[in-house]
């Protein structure tokens, strides 16, 4: 019988044209080209991760939630819509500004047979100075405000810019228009879907030297007029050895914690649970062993594992389930 441990996974990587070498600075041996997306936690038919160390190493993260079930992922630890991990992890690197998006909830009607909706959450690891996100639309922006801003080229003069600097963290529901501008490297926490709905790219060139698929009456139908409940924080006020919430949401809850020394923990049987390490390194310790760990790096810790200790110095996002 397998016993349960911490889980690492080999990254599914992704070219985009907005995308760099910032991961690079994680130790993350990634391939050539522009780099935007390093899926870390993955169980999608666009990307899946495998397992790169202990018992289960070569095996997908489809492969060990099929094997093993509720009782390592816990009871809430699978869409109801497809079956699947319900999260995905990434890390990315902004090297250029992202087109203006939006995604939809679970329930909209457009969405591809399988997917769902898309909420997600932001945590700035890295933020050169004058850094900025795209982070909703201008008070009393409509429908119609957006379609004609759209059509005479002026969307951007009906967007909030918001100021970003690394610590900062963005709650971003389904239906907040957003993007994620040039000089930032973020950790995302979100539900486990790649629908995207393009509202502006700037006219620029994809990779394949053509413009890209723009998704604006889904756009549109999708975007929250009245507000989401996106929120936003600085996280300047964590404490060692005390989980601060970030981000609280039917889909997941984020929390930030700073390791001095020894700290304690111990998963649930509800839910696994996913350590996404911001910066600094350490030891992750569980009965029956222990892992060295180093910024960049994202664990799932099945939720039968128990009792665990975080050792060293770092800063370290803790996601589950609600």
């Amino acid at each position: 019988m397998t016993k349960p441990y911490p889980l690492l996974f080999q990254p599914e990587f992704k070219e985009r044209v907005w995308g760099g070498r910032a991961l690079e600075q994680f130790g993350l041996n990634i391939p050539e080209g522009h780099i935007g997306e390093g899926w870390m936690i993955a169980d999608h038919p666009n990307g899946t991760t495998s397992v790169v160390r202990g018992e289960l190493a070569g095996l997908g993260l489809d492969q060990v939630r099929e094997q093993f079930g509720a009782e390592w992922f816990g009871k809430k630890g699978f869409s109801e819509v497809n079956g699947r991990f319900p999260l995905l992890i990434k890390l990315l690197d902004c090297n250029d500004d992202l087109s203006v998006q939006v995604h939809p909830t679970d329930d909209y009607e457009g969405l591809p047979k399988g997917e769902l909706g898309k909420t997600e959450m932001w945590y700035v690891l890295d933020a050169k100075p004058d850094a900025k996100i795209i982070y909703g639309l201008k008070e009393g922006v409509t429908r119609e405000d957006l379609r004609k801003a759209l059509e005479d080229g002026t969307v951007m003069d009906s967007l909030q810019e918001v100021p970003v600097k690394a610590g900062d963290t963005f709650y971003i529901p389904a239906g907040t228009v957003h993007a994620l501008c040039a000089g930032v490297v973020v950790a995302e926490i979100q539900q486990n879907s790649d629908t995207t709905y393009r509202i502006f790219d700037y006219n620029r060139p994809g990779l394949d030297g053509k413009p890209r698929e723009l998704h604006i009456e889904d756009s549109l139908n999708v975007t929250a007029y009245e507000g989401s409940g996106a929120s936003t924080m600085s996280t300047d006020n964590a404490v060692p050895g005390k989980w601060l919430e970030l981000a609280k949401s039917p889909y997941f809850i984020v929390e930030k914690g700073i390791v001095e020394g020894p700290w304690n923990l111990t998963t649930t049987e509800d839910s696994f649970t996913i350590l996404v390490m911001c910066n600094g390194e350490g030891t992750l310790k569980w009965d029956g062993g222990s892992q060295a760990y180093t910024s960049g790096q994202c664990f799932l810790l099945p939720a039968n594992l128990g009792s665990y200790t975080l050792e060293g110095n770092s800063t370290v996002l803790r996601s589950y389930l609600p």
